[in-house]
This record gives structure tokens, sequence and C-alpha cells, in this order.
């Protein structure tokens, strides 16, 4: 097992929760969570529970399994997962596509709040589902295998971890905003590298990883709200392995898009 951080490692839900489909429901979701009003999308979606069919109900679940895990709300999240995966079996919708977006939002959660032998499981159904359904170069399995990977670093399966992470950056690299997914993948390279070997036999390897992610941050030509994102959240990684000045610049760039 790995140490306690200063910094969470980043995973793949990054932005938001990976989404069941495109409903109107989400987009008024989005205008709260741009202004960070958690409030109010939380009771937004609570609000429309009771009124909602199946496929809804799902979706809203969901969501709210991922704003829970976002506040650090455990029991709450921890419940809504639990409702979730219960409503996919009496559906009898667990061998549907998008019953893999439920579980890999249902691991997500799991893997935040230190449970990650219970994540697995739910990784496993996901990947299933992907690697059946999905084109080998899906973004959707680059980000499964990216948050499956630190599942595995958690449970010590260092070697399974790495084979994933190299996996999700064949796939992230080619897509709009590749440089941003490699770069977090390299972090948690970076940090999977420590958990197995320690931070003095593991040193020139994080020195390579963070390198690597520096380089492909500073050269992303698409600086607008999602590169803003993607620099506060490594800015944390890079400041905990004493790169203090990049993370000033990553945080700075932030700020300066937020401010904009």
């Amino acid at each position: 097992m790995r140490k306690s951080k200063f910094y969470d490692t980043i995973d793949s839900n990054h932005q938001k929760e990976y989404h069941m489909t495109n409903h109107p429901i989400l987009d008024e979701l989005d205008r709260y969570l741009h202004r960070n009003d958690y409030a109010s999308a939380e009771a937004f979606l609570l609000r429309k529970l009771p009124e909602a069919d199946i496929p809804t109900e799902v979706l809203l679940r969901n969501e709210l399994m991922g704003l829970y895990r976002k506040l650090g709300r455990r029991e709450e999240a921890l419940d809504m997962v639990a409702a979730a995966l219960a409503l996919i079996d009496r559906q009898r919708l667990s061998r549907n596509l998008g019953a893999a977006t439920t579980f890999l939002n249902a691991a997500t959660v799991y893997k935040a709040f230190g449970l990650a032998e219970r994540a697995l499981p739910l990784f496993e159904r996901a990947r299933e589902l992907y690697e059946v359904n999905l084109s080998p170069s899906d973004s959707r399995l680059g980000g499964l295998y990216n948050n499956m990977g630190l599942a595995l670093v958690d449970l010590g399966r260092f070697e399974e971890a790495k084979t994933l992470y190299r996996k999700a950056i064949t796939i992230m690299e080619p897509t709009e905003n590749g440089p941003l997914e490699v770069a977090i993948t390299l972090l948690n390279l970076a940090s999977a590298a420590e958990a197995e070997l320690g931070l003095q036999e593991a040193e020139d390897a994080i020195t390579d990883y963070l390198t690597r992610a520096e380089s492909l941050l500073e050269s992303h030509p698409r600086k607008d709200g999602y590169y803003a994102f993607v620099c506060e959240k490594c800015a944390s990684v890079f400041g905990y392995y004493g790169w203090f000045v990049t993370q000033r610049t990553l945080t700075e760039q932030a700020e300066r898009i937020y401010g904009a």
C-alpha cells in the first residue's frame, strides 16, 4: 500500500462523471456545476428523482454518487452506489453497455474512499462490457484503464497497473485533449513507481515521468477551461515531488484562465 500523500492521485473522472447519455437534465446540472453551486446541483438532482423513469433514475444516481464523491460525503456516496447497482440488477440491465458507466462510476467512488478491493470487481465488469462493445481506440477505454490502474496500485498489483496505464496512453494520445490525458497518466505512473519502489529507488523513473508530463502541459495549444482544470489538479503532484516552480506555473495558468 502506498503511503498517504498531500495530493489526490488523479483519476480520469477529473472533469465530470461519465454521463450515461445526452439528456436535458445534464444541461441544467452543468450550469450549477460550472459555477460550483453544489448545493443547488444536489437539490436539483434529488428533486428530479421521484418523477424519473428507469433510465433517468440511473442517470440521476450516477450524477449524485459523483457529486457526493467530489464533496467527500462518504456515506451518501456509498448509499447512492448501492441504490444504483441494485437498480441495475433489479431491471436486468447489467449486460447493457450503459451499465458499464454505472459500474465505472461506482468503482471510482469505492476507490476514492479507500475501498479498492470493492472497486476492482466493478472495474472488471465495466472492462468486460467496454472491450466487447467499444472500438479499441475509444477514449472511454482509456479512462477505464487509468482508473482501474489506480485501484490496482492501491492493492499492490503494480505490473497490472502499469500495463493498464500504458494502454491508456496509447488510446488517449491521438484524442483532442490527448496530451493532457497522457500527462495525467504519467503522473499516476510516477505515483505507482513510488508506491512500488519507494522515493529513493524510484527517483529516476519519477523524474522521467514528471519531465514528460511537464512538457506536455507546457506545450498544449488549447489554454481553455479544461486545460485550467488539469493544470490545477496536476500542480499539487509536482509540488509533492518538490517541483515547486512547475507547481506555481501551473497554478498561475489555471488562475489566469479562471479569471479571464
